[in-house]
């Protein structure tokens, strides 16, 4: 392929290192000859239908590089999944018609295992209907739940602020345990994978350190069991710590803390783990409680970012860009890890039919014998990610953030009428 466009997408939650992506596979792009223009669709691939794309030609290269210490997603992010081919081929045959108007000719989408089914979905579509198309999906989840790479960009930093926040908080409780609080409740997002929840262990550095129970969806939740250990452990110390993931099931598979309403990628909603949990402590065994849900904070935190995240981040965004201009459809640059101590780690291309709609469950040698922590294989694993420093520029006491233009390009084609909106 020897030219034309190059568009990039986010999808799903975003993170506190998602646009550290974007920036590098930006500049990537913009050192490449084949790519005349660099564009970004608003809002993912329903700006990509809508023909919502802004034109990055004149973004400032100082504001793309400080991409790398912006979080949240700098262009917009979505969740909508592509339906079935077979049931209405009108939103694929929308989007080649919007790439080919654009002379896209790589597409890179930027997010979980759904965005990987929408990247494989569009390669497919793209050699069906005779159009020179190279998608690659580009990794990104703070669940890291994504299989075949080693851990997911987003994941290593929302990991240290759960670790960071369990550790101060836990030393808040145990300083006011013998006239207040007795137990803390802490909520880790996940949904069905407990890597988040089970990185809070790393704040216990010696045996009895906080966190004392780590409730995960691979361990269906005991109640009997869950209350005899809080009973105990506030006997033994005088206060208990709490991390419980969104995503924890009782025995019966039904989530302690669901919504009752879906997302548009047909996940459960998930939220209030924490006070359901919490509740139950004091109504079982009368301990005073306090409970909080970090939610969007735990995934947004880039001025604790960790090191190794935002490197993982970036070096994923320029090998996507090398992916697609050699002309390697349907792969995402996975993280390979070589060795954990010293931490050494290497991206190669992995096939997105291993990827798309695939989850990655926390292991059980990584759970310890009670189900309520995490074992020394779980720290090798687990520790590296968090570690180093993530440099956040600061003016007048406030972290500094990218400020794009975001120029839309002119439109070509007709509004877009289908499902996803005008």
């Amino acid at each position: 392929m020897s030219s034309g466009n190059l568009l990039y997408a986010q999808s799903g939650g975003v993170t506190a290192v998602i646009n550290a992506t974007a920036g590098a596979i930006i500049e990537a792009a913009r050192k490449r000859r084949q790519v005349g223009t660099v564009l970004a669709a608003r809002n993912g691939i329903l700006g990509a239908l809508r023909e919502e794309l802004y034109d990055l030609k004149g973004e400032d290269l100082r504001q793309i590089r400080a991409l790398a210490h912006t979080p949240g997603g700098a262009f917009g992010s979505c969740r909508w999944k592509l339906p079935d081919i077979a049931k209405d081929r009108a939103p694929y045959e929308r989007l080649i018609e919007v790439l080919r108007a654009h002379d896209i000719r790589w597409f890179l989408y930027n997010g979980g295992g759904d965005s990987a089914d929408t990247a494989l979905k569009l390669s497919r579509i793209g050699a069906e209907l005779d159009y020179p198309l190279v998608c690659v999906a580009v990794p990104k989840t703070i669940d890291n739940d994504l299989p075949v790479t080693d851990c997911s960009p987003g994941f290593g930093s929302a990991a240290r602020y759960t670790a960071v926040s369990v550790l101060e908080a836990s030393l808040d409780v145990a300083s006011m345990a013998e006239t207040s609080t007795k137990v803390f409740v802490y909520e880790a997002m996940g949904r069905h994978a407990g890597w988040l929840a089970a990185s809070a262990g790393l704040a216990a550095r010696r045996p009895g350190d906080a966190p004392h129970v780590i409730l995960l969806p691979e361990v269906p939740f005991d109640q009997a069991r869950f209350l005899d250990r809080v009973k105990a452990t506030v006997e033994k110390i005088g206060w208990c710590t709490v991390v419980v993931s969104e995503g924890v099931r009782d025995a019966d598979g039904r989530f302690l803390a669901e919504a009752g309403k879906r997302d548009a990628f047909g996940h459960a909603q998930l939220g209030g783990a924490a006070p359901t949990v919490a509740r139950l402590v004091t109504d079982k065994l009368g301990y005073k409680h306090h409970w909080a849900v970090p939610d969007y904070l735990q995934r947004s935190a880039r001025h604790i970012a960790s090191g190794t995240d935002l490197a993982h981040a970036q070096a994923v965004g320029k090998a996507a860009v090398e992916y697609a201009l050699a002309g390697q459809n349907a792969v995402m640059p996975a993280i390979k890890r070589q060795s954990a101590a010293p931490y050494r780690w290497e991206i190669r291309p992995a096939p997105l039919e291993r990827i798309a709609n695939q989850e990655k469950m926390l292991p059980k040698s990584f759970i310890s014998k009670d189900g309520f922590g995490i074992t020394a294989a779980a720290r090798r694993y687990l520790a590296p990610l968090i570690q180093g420093e993530a440099k956040t520029p600061w003016r007048d006491g406030l972290p500094v953030v990218a400020e794009l233009k975001l120029a839309l390009a002119a439109r070509k084609l007709p509004p877009w009428q289908g499902d996803g909106g005008a």
